[in-house]
């Protein structure tokens, strides 16, 4: 305890030097007892002082009992403790080795839990973390605690590190303690769709389905396998069976109409319906779904968390009693998991580059994200007041923003994520909205939906729950991208320099039969034109479909062009460059890629629908003064393919009037956008006061 650690060994092994064999071991055990108990004491203390005291007793006692089990866990949980522990600490203690003989005595089970959570939160790629946490698998004794213990750090391993195959490998070893649990089956699924490999990803979704016993379960193991049959593209008439008997499921599950769900199924119901608008435009009734379903998982969130939202709504009114219309800021909290170099991401980032800071307080919500990531913190957290990076427990996040009394909170995910459904049900701010990430989520907490006066029609009212917030011009602007140095040539891919090249790089999801069918009707009626296709996801599969739509129209398979990822999104906006024409998705028309493609002065053709997300491309267009491209109808989609292929003029003038906008249209003003935003925010706010 004075620092003096050799001396202190020296005395006791001097002490024990001078006993005769037969009280050895008697001495020996009352040295371990007196050494255990110091040190259990210094940890109790619970400072960094003491567990540096506790950490250094325990490694002598390892030096007397180099077998002992919880010891040796104990060394790696104060190490946490210190914030100094890492997979390194465990080749040397020898701890996996002595776990896998399987001859420990009296190893503690919640302890062995504890370190194991420690290790996979501190250093979870490390290779001796990965075989700690398959050797711990026969002392788990709670075997839910323990495959809670390995799923939670895989969904992070998998959504903010990247690494999908650690994931899986610990998704894996939860089979092996229970290989009929719905929650890491449900994992795994969406892990394999995540790593590419929607054959197994099909498999274990299908498993799931057959599993489950509750209506909600047929729900969620339907909806992954229609994630991964979607996802995977190709697979059209497979996808449109399940989509089918998913709309059955869910008209079931609305019949039922549960409140009482339990937090997994509730959260794993909010994306049952994300696939719906990619295979239908049919608002009407895909915002029946959204918004009955959302109502269902609100209502059982309110049951679960035991008054949280009452909690809320209680201090709301008492706020608003005595709310006055003080000149403070405004607190504005901004809630997701894809502030980073995502779709969101790219977008949003104007935003807060040009928020007045003088009127408004920004606080933001990073939900399950790295903090080191470079994108995020020159874009985010250095304009913004407060930044917190939480994990994935919604109603932590929720108290968190409640804390920090927010006025006005932004859901940027929608459904895309059911953390931040969960958030936004309990609604923790007076005043809620959602923006940009995809369609409203139709939660009944959220007050409002951002949109303006293109992208959605005024009908458009009569089926949304939240009100529709239109701003004047647009509801999203950039002031540019970034482009890098393109990698794709024509006489590389062997294109004529004369040809017209369309071009598609949509993920296989957006990608629909119908719409791949126009396609190459265009391709059929321009000879000399060629297609390239990008943002495969199941590339065989895809290749396999497009071809045989090819061959139908009589049109030869050397026309179709599949290109490989590229390393950035800057390259892939260089690599735009080789286009003459860019060819939309419909019924899910692009968003990032559209606003990427008219940055950088490639004539569209796009198809406008009813939905919110049929009319991107649409109002995209509108606001920078450009229609030609428009398409009303399907024979209109043909029709302004093959007129851009055929008229180089046209494509030229096209192009210009996209390059002039950039000085003139509100699509590339972000600074005006924002104080547009501003602008709603503060009126917002003020038809909240009116109501007292």
């Amino acid at each position: 305890m004075q620092g003096q650690e050799a001396e202190a060994q020296t005395t006791w092994f001097l002490a024990l030097a001078d006993v005769d064999e037969e009280q050895l071991q008697i001495c020996s055990a009352e040295l371990v007892e007196v050494l255990q108990s110091e040190a259990e004491r210094q940890e109790s203390l619970s400072s960094q002082e003491s567990y540096s005291i506790a950490l250094a007793i325990r490694h002598h006692l390892r030096e007397i009992l180099p077998t002992d089990i919880n010891n040796l866990l104990r060394i790696l949980q104060v190490s946490a403790q210190l914030e100094i522990l890492s997979g390194d600490d465990l080749d040397p203690l020898n701890l996996n080795t002595l776990l896998q003989r399987g001859n420990t005595q009296g190893v503690s089970s919640p302890l062995l839990m504890s370190v194991l959570q420690n290790v996979l939160e501190n250093d979870p790629l490390h290779p001796a973390a990965l075989e700690f946490a398959k050797a711990c698998l026969p002392y788990m004794e709670d075997i839910e605690a323990g495959i809670r213990t390995l799923i939670i750090p895989a969904i992070k391993i998998a959504y903010s590190l990247g690494k999908v195959g650690v994931a899986i490998y610990l998704a894996e070893l939860c089979l092996n303690l229970n290989s009929n649990h719905l929650g890491a089956l449900g994992h795994l699924s969406a892990f394999y769709y995540k790593a590419g490999d929607y054959e197994k990803g099909i498999e274990v979704a299908k498993r799931y389905y057959g599993i489950a016993q509750t209506l909600p379960g047929k729900v969620y193991g339907n909806f992954l396998l229609l994630k991964s049959l979607t996802i995977s593209g190709g697979a059209w008439e497979e996808a449109d069976e399940a989509m089918q008997h998913h709309k059955n499921l869910l008209r079931a599950l609305i019949a039922q109409n549960p409140t009482d769900l339990d937090r997994g199924a509730a959260l794993s119901m909010f994306t049952s319906t994300f696939f719906l608008p990619y295979m239908e435009d049919e608002p009407e009734i895909n915002r029946y779904f959204f918004n009955h379903i959302t109502a269902v998982c609100q209502a059982s969130i309110h049951n679960y968390s035991k008054g949280q939202a009452e909690h809320y709504q209680q201090h709301h009114s008492t706020v608003l009693q005595i709310a006055t219309a003080s000149t403070k800021p405004l607190k504005i909290g901004y809630v997701s998991g894809f502030l980073r170099q995502h779709s969101v991401g790219w977008l949003a980032r104007w935003l807060f580059q040009h928020h007045d800071h003088k009127r408004f307080q920004i606080h933001t919500y990073f939900v399950n994200q790295p903090q080191e990531e470079t994108f995020t913190n020159y874009w985010f957290v250095n304009n913004t007041e407060q930044a917190k990076f939480l994990d994935m427990d919604g109603l932590k996040i929720a108290d968190e923003i409640y804390r920090d009394q927010i006025d006005i909170l932004i859901d940027l995910d929608s459904i895309t994520l059911d953390t931040t459904c969960e958030v936004m049900a309990l609604k923790p701010a007076p005043i809620q909205a959602t923006w940009l990430g995809w369609d409203a989520s139709g939660i009944p907490a959220v007050d409002y939906y951002i949109a303006d006066p293109h992208v959605l029609p005024v009908s458009a009212q009569n089926y949304y729950t939240e009100k529709i917030w239109r701003l004047p011009e647009t509801y999203i602007a950039v002031d540019g991208f970034e482009i890098g140095v393109p990698t794709l040539r024509r006489d590389h891919l062997d294109i004529p320099s004369d040809a017209v090249v369309y071009l598609s790089a949509q993920k296989g999801h957006k990608r629909h039969p119908d719409l791949a069918q126009l396609q190459m009707k265009i391709l059929k009626e321009v000879p000399n034109s060629y297609f390239l296709l990008k943002g495969l996801t199941n590339e065989e599969m895809m290749k396999e479909a497009f071809i045989q739509l090819a061959e139908a129209e009589g049109i030869s398979s050397d026309r179709l062009k599949f290109l490989p990822g590229v390393p950035s999104e800057a390259v892939h906006r260089a690599n735009l460059g080789i286009a003459d024409v860019v060819l939309d998705t419909f019924p899910y028309n692009g968003a990032t890629t559209t606003l990427e493609t008219l940055w950088m002065g490639i004539p569209l053709v796009t198809r406008v629908g009813e939905q919110f997300v049929s009319r991107n491309s649409y109002a995209m267009l509108m606001n920078i003064g450009v229609t030609e491209g428009i398409a009303s109808t399907a024979e209109e989609y043909v029709e302004w393919g093959v007129r851009f292929g055929q008229d180089p003029a046209l494509r030229q003038q096209v192009a210009w009037k996209m390059r002039a906008s950039r000085q003139t249209s509100p699509l590339w003003n972000a600074k005006q956008f924002t104080r547009n935003m501003e602008n709603a925010y503060l009126q917002m706010w003020a038809n909240y006061l009116d109501t007292k």
